[in-house]
Parts: structure tokens; C-alpha cells; sequence
């Protein structure tokens, strides 16, 4: 009973040798995807793509204004309730995004040409320091991959920057059904890698989420949750490999 009360919940269960002995050195590094290696353009880019995409005027005005019925909008509870669960699969997210879309009056009636934009292969691009991170863990041989909540295949945007052959593997929610932390996305993120759960790190900026690795044996990075359009933080990453 007091093992049960001190005991933690874990999707993993270690050998006594293996609690007693040294953490083992690092051997993987996986990485979450949205806002720790790559981030969406922000919202003039965004709005700026639709209104070339469709035609539909975009002055200054009317761009402050959907920048503020965007982040408005996002907390009405119908919208909230959406997202909920909405990396699961593609469809659930693209409901999830219309049902958003809807609400804003620029967006109205172009809310398909307003999701293609965020799906591009350019809409997501990379922070200044994560090409040189994952060439130093590629050139170190430390072996990488992405576990992360989308409803794509993140190749499509790592590919059009060049950086889809610094990275293993990836095990993204909608393959799967399921978000982090479920355990079933990093543990078939390093069975895919071939590398044992303790000997493997996981970077990401979501404590719940990104976090949730350490129940499956990983060790956890934890980025600050602030917006970044500079450096993330990446080098410290190198810090644990020593």
C-alpha cells in the first residue's frame, strides 16, 4: 500500500538492475513538430497567401481586424469543444479548422482556400537553429526522429526545406488515432528506431504532452512555451549528449 501510494504512473517498468545502475547515455532525440523545430508563418503571411489565393481585398484594416476575431473566436466554447482531440485524424481536424473558420468574417466562404493555405508545404518553416541541431546529432550519429500532434504527414514540410533526410523516423497522431502523451507514439517511435526508451530523449514545449515521454522511460526537454520567431533553444539539446 505505501509502494502504491508513492508509486508513479508509468507505461514502463524497469528491471532492480536497471533502477540501480547509471541512466544510460543518450542514443535518440525525438522532437515534437509544431513550435519546437518548425512554426506556422504568422497570420499577415497566412491571410496575405488567402487573399492572392482567392482575390478577396486584405488591407490593414480589415487583417487587424481577423487577426482579432481569430483569437477571439478560438475561445467560443463550440470552437474550443472542436479541437479537442482534432490531431487524431485529417478529417477531425479539418472540421475542426472549418468550424473555427466559420466565425470569422473574412474567412467566410473561403474557409477551404483558408485551410489548403495552412497545409502548404512552405505554411510551416523551420527556427534558425534547428538545421544546424539535427546536422550536428546526424553528424555525431545520434539517431532522431518526430513524435508529434498533426493531421499530416510532417515529411511534406521538412521536404520542401531540405531537412526530410536529418530525420529517421516519424510518428505523427493521425497514423496512429490517438495524441500524446498517449505511450503508443513514442514507444513505436523508438521501437522504429531500434533504441531503448531510457537512452532516448524527447523535445517539445507542451509539459503535458512532450512531458508525458517520461511515463514511457524517455527523459524530457522541455522548450519555454512562449512564441519564437528566433533561435528556439535547440543547442542546449547537445548538452545532454555529454
Amino acid at each position: 500500500m505505501i509502494y502504491n501510494l508513492f508509486d508513479s504512473a508509468a507505461a514502463y517498468r524497469p528491471t532492480e538492475a536497471e533502477q540501480a545502475g547509471p541512466v544510460p547515455p543518450i542514443e535518440a532525440v525525438l522532437f515534437d513538430f509544431s513550435n519546437t523545430i518548425f512554426k506556422l508563418v504568422d497570420v499577415p503571411t497566412w491571410l496575405g497567401r488567402i487573399a492572392a489565393a482567392t482575390g478577396r481585398a486584405l488591407d490593414a484594416e480589415v487583417l487587424e481586424k481577423t487577426a482579432e476575431q481569430l483569437y477571439e473566436a478560438y475561445r467560443i466554447p463550440e470552437v474550443a469543444a472542436a479541437q479537442i482531440g482534432r490531431d487524431e485524424s485529417a478529417a477531425r481536424h479539418r472540421t475542426a479548422l472549418l468550424t473555427w473558420f466559420a466565425r470569422i468574417d473574412y474567412l467566410q466562404g473561403i474557409e477551404d482556400a483558408a485551410y489548403e493555405s495552412i497545409a502548404a508545404p512552405d505554411a510551416w518553416v523551420p527556427y534558425p537553429d534547428t538545421e544546424p541541431l539535427l546536422r550536428e546529432l546526424r553528424r555525431r550519429g545520434i539517431r532522431t526522429g518526430i513524435v508529434s500532434d498533426f493531421p499530416w504527414d510532417v515529411g511534406v514540410h521538412m521536404a520542401h526545406f531540405g531537412l526530410d533526410d536529418l530525420v529517421d523516423v516519424r510518428v505523427v497522431s493521425y497514423q496512429y488515432g490517438t495524441e500524446k502523451p498517449d505511450p503508443v507514439l513514442f514507444r513505436a517511435a523508438c521501437e522504429r528506431l531500434g533504441v531503448d526508451p531510457r537512452a532516448t530523449l524527447m523535445v517539445g514545449d507542451n509539459p503535458a504532452k512532450d512531458g508525458g515521454a517520461a511515463a514511457s522511460g524517455l527523459r524530457a526537454y522541455i522548450l519555454p512555451g512562449e512564441p519564437r520567431t528566433g533561435e528556439r533553444g535547440l543547442a542546449h539539446v547537445l548538452g545532454f549528449l555529454d
